[in-house]
């Protein structure tokens, strides 16, 4: 990847030619638009080209012209919205330069296509492509609607999600947004790995690099090894695993990298929350250390959320951090748990109360492990995929009421786009927020103030944790509508939703009592006032504070049956 050309991709609206005018500037560099060459070289304009020559035509002229643009140098590119979908294109893109996605909501999209200006409140100039038809997105009356906006950025989001970087344009101005990007480049652009490949779901970046999350059906055995050697790697491999999937995915992952020529080591522990704290830690820690464990070599979780956050933790202390590899086989960990970096185990106080922010060299799920997971550990992975949905991404939510019955019966083309679109939504979001700062992140974490304490106050165990989160959204939902954030219709919708996914949207055989001094630990909490994440609308929320403890007491006991 060069460093001295920035292609801006992203669905029409979001600001690229505005942010790519300004950051060229910022840079001192020369400014393309991918849509206007077009126009210029071949001497017609869009929609005279898309009645000429179809879609197809216009994609052959913009694969022609990305190819001559990656070869220029100290330039910005601001490129068309369906020029990242291409593979070709695509390639050349993340190859060639530093890609970063221009994201933006439906909704902010649509107001700024009817506007037909450009999204900064400074720029006075009128002559952009944000002016030009879209003969994609205007209906028969040259009217975009909503729901064709929706309709194809859904389609589309695969693509952008692998971008090397994503900023949301929504309440930023255009000088905030190149600002932005120019702070990201200094700061990663010596990090960045491109890479390309069909199973590539997303790409996180964090302060300390970059790395790539993979998602695909049946892919372990074909896809580990190989990833590993391409990426570099020449030690051992150390596997920690669930017992509960030793068999086969445990095996199947030793087999993948003995294939590779990797020397590959198995630890097994126990299933369940009860293995995930400080003395299975120092059982691995004892078992590495006779081992000859070094910093070459890479430590590889293969189960749910316990294996996860275990070899983070082991990860980010032995030898003050060596590398690792997670393998998620449970729902909740290939959508949530294994992407963001963090590893903690729990205390007898609390569930992870000590750990790190540790990123993994990579990220594999194979989307067929589900098949062999218990049915009610797999109903508890759709909590944590309908939270992304409800407190972020209307279109999810869409998705999930469309396919119902095919997402419980796990067909493997919907299961794995629903999981490489939730793996996309939480990549940018840490991306974005690696260390929970900003509060972007923490809307993540919807449903898990009371989830958490529910978990606490019942025994971990006796509820799973996507049965309390399940809870603890259905507890945030009605909170909301009490204090007059969220619409009745919005919290109706979320619980029929839930109930079919067959969650619990109420709990039993726990102390209110117990519920609360759980919450008080809560690790949102500042000053000893909890901040709760509250729905202000479907795929929207935003933190709230300042809910009295009276109130929730009064929604917990209502909860229980």
């Amino acid at each position: 990847m060069s460093s001295s050309r920035i292609f801006l991709v992203g669905f029409s609206g979001t600001g690229k030619t505005a942010v790519g005018r300004r950051l060229a500037s910022l840079l001192r560099w020369d400014f393309v638009d991918s849509d206007e060459l077009i126009v210029e070289t071949v001497g017609q304009g869009i929609k005279k080209i898309f009645a000429n020559k179809g879609e197809k035509g216009f994609r052959e002229y913009e694969k022609e012209i990305i190819n001559e643009l990656s070869k220029r140098e100290n330039v910005v590119i601001a490129t068309g919205g369906g020029a990242f979908i291409d593979q070709q294109s695509r390639e050349n893109m993340l190859y060639s330069g530093l890609c970063v996605c221009l994201e933006a909501q439906s909704e902010t999209i649509l107001s700024r296509l009817s506007r037909a200006i450009d999204f900064s409140e400074s720029s006075k100039n009128n002559d952009t492509p944000e002016k030009m038809q879209r003969p994609l997105l205007a209906s028969e009356d040259g009217v975009v609607s909503l729901s064709k906006i929706e309709n194809i950025k859904n389609d589309r989001q695969w693509a952008y999600s692998k971008a090397h970087w994503i900023v949301s344009t929504d309440y930023l101005s255009t000088e905030q947004v190149a600002q932005e990007i120019i702070r990201f480049t200094h700061r990663l652009s010596e990090k960045i790995h491109p890479v390309e490949n069909n199973y590539l779901a997303a790409t996180v970046m964090t302060s300390a690099g970059s790395y790539p999350i993979f998602v695909g059906w049946g892919i372990l055995e074909k896809e580990l090894g190989p990833q590993l050697t391409s990426s570099g790697f020449n030690g051992r491999a150390f596997i920690l695993c669930d017992q509960s999937v030793l068999h086969p995915y445990g095996r199947a992952a030793q087999r993948s990298m003995h294939k590779s020529g990797i020397k590959a080591h198995l630890f097994v522990f126990p299933s369940g929350e009860k293995s995930k704290n400080l003395d299975t830690v120092r059982k691995v820690f004892d078992w590495m250390a006779e081992l000859k464990v070094e910093r070459r070599d890479v430590i590889v979780s293969v189960g749910g959320g316990v294996a996860g956050d275990l070899a983070g933790f082991v990860a980010a202390t032995y030898l003050r951090g060596i590398a690792m590899v997670h393998i998620p086989t449970t729902l909740t960990a290939m959508v949530d748990s294994s992407i963001g970096g963090k590893a903690a185990v729990d205390l007898p106080h609390a569930k992870n109360l000590v750990g790190a922010f540790y990123p993994p060299k990579f990220v594999l799920s194979d989307v067929s492990a589900l098949l062999t997971l218990p049915r009610r550990e797999l109903g508890q992975g759709w909590a944590e995929a309908l939270k992304h949905g409800f407190a972020l991404d209307k279109g999810l939510v869409e998705l999930y009421e469309t396919h119902v019955k095919e997402l419980l019966d796990l067909s493997p083309e919907i299961t794995t786009k629903i999981i490489s679109l939730n793996v996309a939504l939480k990549a940018r979001l840490v991306s974005e927020d690696e260390r929970e700062m900003s509060g972007l992140r923490t809307l993540l974490n919807y449903g898990h103030t009371v989830g958490h304490a529910i978990e606490t106050a019942a025994g971990y165990g006796v509820y799973l944790h996507g049965e309390a989160v399940s809870i603890g959204m259905v507890a945030a939902g009605n909170l909301g509508m009490a204090v007059g954030k969220t619409d009745p219709a919005i919290l109706e919708r979320q619980n029929s939703l839930l109930a079919e996914f067959n969650l619990p949207i109420a709990f039993s055989n726990v102390s209110v009592e117990q519920i609360l001094e759980a919450i008080k630990l809560d690790k949102k909490s500042e000053a000893g006032e909890i901040s709760w994440v509250i729905l202000d609308g479907v795929g929207s929320s935003s933190l709230y504070r300042g809910i009295d403890q009276s109130l929730v007491r009064e929604i917990l006991v209502k909860m229980t049956k």
